[in-house]
């Protein structure tokens, strides 16, 4: 079963990395894919999951909470203020902290309601115009205004660039963690996944390979 098999691949990662075994949180990507293939997924045992859009995470998730006890929801996607509120609600983490206007939202918001999802800084580590994230040399001084702000930084997020080596986005997401104190690295998805955990990810994010492609998005 593909989500065996990844289980396994980052198992036999972790150990050749000389990681705890387990350490590794699998985040099930389940953006844009049918209700019968993350159920199939849910009914194997697994409940961390992935969604890039709030308002596809709100229509897919209240029901399975319903029906699945444990459910883990991460945001990876970009998020605007104005959805902040509800993604705030609907999930466990956040990978996608990217400007200090969201930061101050969701600051906000955390007072408001005296809690607060898990939060990870997006880092642009290809410093690419098109891509969302804090340039490299500015996050330090971000991850600094953010705990100012009391907000629960466990981490730091990037995507490389397709047509680069991913190791060299992973280790300098590594480097500007370890300086800051970070212990979480989201990074790593199903063509990279091992290489990232081997550079020191705490969460990978696996789509494809355990779903099968994506249905063409219809947002």
């Amino acid at each position: 079963m593909p989500l065996q098999d990844i289980k396994t691949r980052i198992s036999t990662a972790e150990t050749a990395a000389g990681r705890a075994p387990g350490s590794i949180r699998l985040i099930a990507v389940s953006k844009v894919q049918p209700n019968e293939r993350v159920e199939a997924v849910l009914e194997q045992g697994h409940r961390c999951f992935g969604e890039n859009r709030v308002q596809e995470a709100a229509g897919k998730w209240p029901e399975f909470r319903e029906r699945f006890d444990g459910i883990d929801l991460h945001l990876i996607g970009p998020l605007q203020t104005n959805k902040a509120r509800q993604a705030m609600e609907l999930c466990d983490a956040i990978h996608s902290v990217d400007r200090p206007k969201l930061a101050n939202t969701l600051a906000r918001l955390a007072q408001e309601r005296g809690a607060c999802p898990d939060l990870f800084i997006q880092v642009n580590t290809g410093e690419e115009e098109q891509k969302a994230g804090i340039l490299p040399i500015d996050t330090d001084g971000f991850v600094a205004e953010c705990r100012a702000l009391d907000l629960p930084v466990r981490g730091l997020m990037c995507i490389p660039p397709v047509d680069e080596e991913p190791a060299l986005h992973f280790a300098l997401l590594a480097k500007i963690a370890a300086r800051n104190g970070l212990e979480g690295l989201s990074m790593g998805m199903s063509a990279d996944f091992e290489t990232a955990i081997a550079l020191g990810a705490t969460h990978v994010r696996v789509g494809s390979a355990i779903f099968g492609e994506r249905t063409p998005d219809r947002t």
